[in-house]
C-alpha cells in the first residue's frame, strides 16, 4: 500500500467520531471553516494521489472544490442518494480542457462497513445519430412510461432509476441531420426491475437524481466554458400506473383502437396498459403488463435533436412507410416513421416485445398506421396517413 493511500485512509478514519460517544479532535476543528477547509484539502489531496475522492456525509461537510462529479454535485443530493451514515467515494473522467472534450463519465459509490451498497453512474455524451448505436437501449431505459418531465425550461426526465438532461445548444452547437443532442444521462440499478413505481423510496430516489442530472449537467457546462446554467428542478408530476385499458382510446390517445379484427385471446392480452410524459420531450405507452409481460410499446419523440437516434431504424428497419409529410420503415418487431412537423422533426415508435399466443410477430404492421395518425393528430402534426409499400 501506498504511503499516500494509508494517508487517506487515516484522514478518512480519523474523521469518525471515536468511541464512547466522544469528539475526536479532527471532528471538533471541522467545526471551524478555516480549519475544515485545511483539514479537506489535504485529505482530497491524498485521496487524488490514491485515484479517488472520499469523503463522509455525515461527518465531512463539502467545501469549494470537494463536490464529486466536475464539481457539480450538492451535500444535500448526495445525502438523499446515499443516506447520512455512509462512506461516498467518486471516479471520473475530465471534461472540457483545451480538446473540448464533451464525453465523460462519473461514479459515486456509497459504502456501509466497507462494502459498497448503492452505486450512481453519470455519463456527458453525444447520443448517435449515424450508426444507431443509441437507438435500442438508450430509449428503452431513458424514454420508458416511468418518466416524467424535469419541468419548465429543463429538456430532459426522470423516473424512481434514471434520469437524463440534454445540455444547452448554444453550448454544444445545434445537431446536424445525423448528430444527435449531448445529454447527462444518471443511472441507479437496473430500470424498470429494481426500482418501479410504489418501492420504498422510489419517490425520494426520483427527486434526488432528479437534482443530480441537472447539477451534473450544470457542472458539465463549466466545464465545457459556457456561461449558461439550469434551474433547479420543482415539483414532478405523478409517475403512470398500470391500469385498465380503454381499447377505444389506447393509451390515453383519442381515436387510437386495436383493430376491429383482433382476436378476443389478443384483446385480453392487451387490457392493461401505463403510459407517462405529457408534456414532456417523449411520451411512452406501454401495453400488457410489467416487464417481462409486456406487449406492446408505443413512444412519440417530439424533441428534434432525439429523433436522429433513430435514424436507422427510420431508413433501414425493413419494408418503407410513406405519407404526406415524413417516412419510415418497419419489421416484425420495430416501426420506426418520422414527420416534418410544424415545431420541427418527430419521431413515432411501435414496438412488439413479444408474441401473443405464438401468434407471429405482425402487431407492428397493424398497428403504426393508426398509432401514427391519432398521435399527429394530438400533437397538431396532422392529418397524417401512413402508407405501407410493397417490396
Amino acid at each position: 500500500m501506498s504511503e499516500q493511500t494509508e494517508a487517506a485512509q487515516e484522514a478518512v478514519e480519523a474523521v469518525e467520531p471515536g468511541g464512547g460517544g466522544r469528539m475526536s479532535p479532527l471532528r471538533r476543528a471541522l467545526r471551524s471553516r478555516t480549519a475544515r477547509t485545511a483539514v479537506v484539502a489535504g485529505l482530497v489531496g491524498a485521496l487524488l494521489g490514491a485515484g479517488a475522492v472520499a469523503w463522509r456525509t455525515d461527518t465531512l461537510p463539502l467545501v469549494d472544490g470537494a463536490a464529486p462529479c466536475w464539481d457539480s454535485l450538492g451535500e444535500g443530493t448526495v445525502t438523499a442518494l446515499f443516506g447520512e451514515d455512509r462512506e461516498v467515494r467518486s471516479e471520473e473522467q475530465r471534461l472540457g480542457g483545451s480538446s473540448g472534450l464533451r464525453n465523460g463519465s462519473c461514479r459515486v459509490t456509497g459504502f456501509q462497513d466497507g462494502r459498497p451498497r448503492r452505486a450512481v453512474d453519470i455519463r456527458v455524451h453525444e447520443l448517435d445519430g449515424l450508426y444507431g448505436a443509441d437507438g435500442d437501449r438508450w430509449p428503452a431505459d431513458y424514454l420508458d412510461p416511468d418518466m416524467v418531465s424535469l419541468g419548465k425550461g429543463l429538456p430532459g426526465m426522470v423516473s424512481g432509476a434514471r434520469a437524463w438532461i440534454a445540455l444547452p445548444e448554444k453550448c454544444t452547437g445545434k445537431p446536424g441531420d445525423f448528430e444527435a443532442a449531448t445529454v447527462v444521462d444518471v443511472s441507479l440499478g437496473r430500470a424498470g426491475v429494481d426500482y418501479e413505481p410504489g418501492f420504498q423510496g422510489w419517490e425520494e430516489d426520483r427527486a434526488a437524481l432528479a437534482r443530480a442530472a441537472v447539477e451534473a449537467a450544470n457542472g458539465a457546462i463549466r466545464a465545457l466554458g459556457c456561461p449558461q446554467s439550469y434551474a433547479a428542478p420543482g415539483a414532478l408530476a405523478k409517475a403512470g400506473d398500470w391500469e385498465e385499458a380503454d381499447q377505444d382510446a389506447l393509451c390515453g390517445i383519442k381515436g387510437f383502437a386495436l383493430p376491429t379484427g383482433f382476436s378476443r385471446e389478443r384483446r385480453e392480452a392487451l387490457t392493461r396498459e401505463r403510459f407517462g410524459g405529457f408534456g414532456g420531450p417523449a411520451r411512452s405507452c406501454e401495453v400488457g403488463g410489467p416487464a417481462p409481460n409486456t406487449y406492446l410499446r408505443f413512444t412519440t419523440v417530439e424533441t428534434p435533436s432525439l429523433t436522429a437516434i433513430f435514424n436507422k431504424a427510420v431508413l433501414h428497419g425493413g419494408t418503407r412507410l410513406e405519407g404526406p409529410r415524413g417516412y419510415g420503415s418497419l419489421s416484425e418487431t420495430r416501426a420506426a416513421y418520422k414527420a416534418k412537423c410544424p415545431k420541427g422533426s418527430v419521431v413515432f415508435l411501435v414496438e412488439q416485445k413479444r408474441a401473443i399466443d405464438d401468434v407471429a410477430f405482425d402487431l407492428t404492421r397493424s398497428l403504426l398506421p393508426a398509432y401514427v395518425a391519432a398521435e399527429a393528430e394530438r400533437i397538431g402534426c396532422g392529418p397524417e396517413k401512413v402508407r405501407i409499400m410493397r417490396g
